[in-house]
């Protein structure tokens, strides 16, 4: 690490607190879960926004809200309906594990949310990341985070790509004790919208001047390359019904949700009723929606007013969306 590197993991600390918080001040984006310091408001943002964007998280978040306003709620609703709130937001296994842990909360911990860190990594399926995040944010303690963004930022300022705990170490060095929420969520911010992975922004940065790096590290990790994949659905509807499948509920990637009859393309006579695309992880999907009835009836017909109340995937509800949009325009 230079000694430009030094001065901002260490000799500079206060000016690099100053610095951060008084952009931060300024600039931090409006959003909802910011408004105020609910712990369980706090708990479901953070919880959505691993590996999902914020702008995919707000809608979701208000409607999960509304389902769920308390940790009550949640831990007396049923499974699907979880499920259902959190449909489009993937990885499902979030949604699961967020209820139930309050489903411990209420019944073990007699309604009172952790109030540390150490608290928060008792519960299902809260890592020492989002622990660290919730315990800042909602209840002010002083401990540091690390996530995608915090990584980056702290590589890019000393100079060299730090990892583990030394990553931890540099974090709770440089956290401002008396703003431990602010100062967590400025450097998560700053990463997200300044110190971003491709084409930083280093000119409007206000840590430029002690940042060893300026901009990308030499020999940086290159990102994952995307995979390709053409799958086909079968879409059919009657009576105001739509005709789904559940998954298997021992399989690992969305066990019980529902979604449309995969099927094998029926011949080149015709084409796709519409293609979409569609992303998981690091898979690109190029979806074809045939207007067919599958090869065989090992399902069920849903009635279309009831979608919302049904756990779908990710990709089935954009389908759904995408027929009902094309209805409303024709």
């Amino acid at each position: 690490m230079d000694s430009t590197g030094k001065r901002a993991l260490g000799a500079t600390a206060p000016q690099f607190r100053t610095r951060l918080l008084a952009w931060y001040d300024a600039n931090a984006r409006d959003l909802p879960w910011r408004k105020d310091h609910d712990t369980y408001r706090v708990w479901v943002s953070e919880i959505m926004l691993q590996q999902t964007r914020v702008a995919a998280v707000i809608e979701h978040y208000h409607e999960f809200l509304r389902r769920f306003p308390s940790v009550e709620k949640l831990a007396n609703a049923r499974q699907a309906s979880v499920l259902a709130a959190w449909s489009g937001l993937g990885y499902y296994r979030r949604a699961r594990m967020l209820h139930a842990a309050a489903k411990v909360v209420v019944r073990k911990l007699r309604r009172r949310l952790p109030q540390t860190a150490v608290g928060w990594r008792e519960l299902p399926g809260i890592g020492r990341y989002t622990a660290a995040a919730i315990a800042s944010i909602a209840c002010g303690e002083a401990v540091g985070v690390v996530d995608g963004n915090v990584e980056r930022v702290l590589q890019r300022l000393g100079g060299e790509p730090i990892r583990g705990e030394a990553l931890w170490g540099a974090s709770e060095k440089l956290l401002d004790r008396a703003r431990p929420g602010d100062f967590n969520q400025a450097m998560m911010e700053l990463g997200a919208t300044v110190c971003t992975p491709r084409a930083p922004t280093c000119l409007t940065c206000p840590l430029i001047e002690l940042c060893a790096t300026r901009g990308e590290l030499n020999g940086a990790e290159k990102g994952v390359r995307q995979k390709k994949r053409e799958i086909h659905y079968a879409l059919h509807r009657r009576d105001g019904a739509v005709f789904l499948v559940q998954r298997p509920k021992d399989v690992s990637l969305m066990a019980g949700m529902w979604e449309l009859p995969e099927i094998t393309p029926p011949g080149k006579n015709r084409g796709p009723a519409f293609t979409v695309r569609h992303s998981i992880t690091v898979t690109d999907y190029t979806v074809h929606v045939w207007s067919t009835a599958p090869p065989n009836d090992h399902g069920q017909w849903i009635s279309v007013t009831g979608l919302n109340r049904v756990a779908l995937t990710g990709l089935a509800r954009k389908i759904l969306k995408k027929v009902e949009s094309t209805k409303e325009a024709t």
